[in-house]
């Protein structure tokens, strides 16, 4: 392993910071619901070393969110070497950590949010990450306010940022077998790794605040929207499209799988109720 996996604490720690504010973000929505947490380790004589905190929130508002951070170091199984850059050179060592965050909500009108943010360290080190909006029903206004912030966050980065991961967002969240997006996109980037470790590593945390800042207004707006069966409805047939993506091409959940981490932290993403 290389110097680069220094950055893996600071990096955890500000995980951890987020995950906290965040959490305290959504309960303010939420009079009889708090975010349960469960903290899992590995055991000694695992090739997987470290752990994490799952949160889980059930309630009026959210029907299901979950905040959940991770740091873990050890060896990837062999099968996982060619899927993540470095591990062959690193005969698999690695060590990794990131905050996950998905939303599900009660009201249809009420867009659903994913958050991802990770750095990851085998025989290089780089970030990656992102942030998208699934609504059931687009409103511009929404979509406006969350690409505006997140553009915000990538024009401190560096002038062409945006236009760049908006244009991987919609590249990736898209359902080939579907011929559809998943939502109305947001930024998605990876292997980030510049000259300037720092100045990825500021970058990542501005993407993690601009969706701290803007989706609780979002959810603000739209959480009292009235709605009938249909919209309820249509948002299960929605939810359906989230889990293919999920379970078919999402990067996260097969990386999860090839750490063998903890099942409960990577398909926390899954809704709780879905139709097809």
């Amino acid at each position: 392993m290389s110097g680069a996996s220094d950055l893996a604490a600071p990096a955890t720690a500000y995980f951890r910071d987020l995950q906290a504010r965040l959490c305290s973000a959504f309960e303010a929505f939420e009079p009889a619901s708090r975010f349960e947490q469960r903290s899992w380790t590995k055991p000694e004589g695992h090739r997987l070393h470290g752990g994490g905190e799952s949160r889980l929130m059930r309630g009026e508002v959210f029907e299901k969110v979950g905040v959940n951070v991770s740091h873990v170091w050890g060896v990837l199984a062999p099968e996982a070497h060619a899927q993540v850059a470095g591990a062959q050179e690193s005969e698999g060592r690695f060590v990794a950590c990131g905050i996950s965050l998905v939303a599900h909500m009660v009201n249809p009108y009420a867009p659903a949010v994913h958050l991802n943010l990770r750095y990851l360290s085998t025989s290089r080190a780089w970030f990656g990450g992102g942030s998208d909006l699934t609504p059931t029903f687009a409103f511009s206004e929404d979509t406006e306010a969350f690409h505006g912030a997140l553009r915000r966050a990538c024009d401190r980065y560096r002038p062409d940022a945006y236009t760049e991961f908006k244009a991987w967002c919609d590249r990736y969240f898209y359902l080939p077998h579907r011929q559809e997006p998943r939502g109305v996109g947001g930024i998605f980037f990876d292997d980030l790794a510049s000259q300037d470790p720092q100045a990825d590593f500021a970058f990542v945390r501005s993407v993690g605040e601009a969706l701290r800042e803007v989706y609780p207004l979002i959810v603000a707006r739209r959480k009292d929207t009235p709605f009938d069966e249909a919209a309820r409805e249509r948002l299960l047939l929605k939810r359906g499209r989230y889990v293919e993506f999920n379970l078919v091409y999402d990067r996260g959940t097969k990386f999860g799988f090839s750490t063998d981490a903890d099942p409960d932290a990577y398909l926390m993403s899954l809704p709780p109720l879905v139709r097809w």
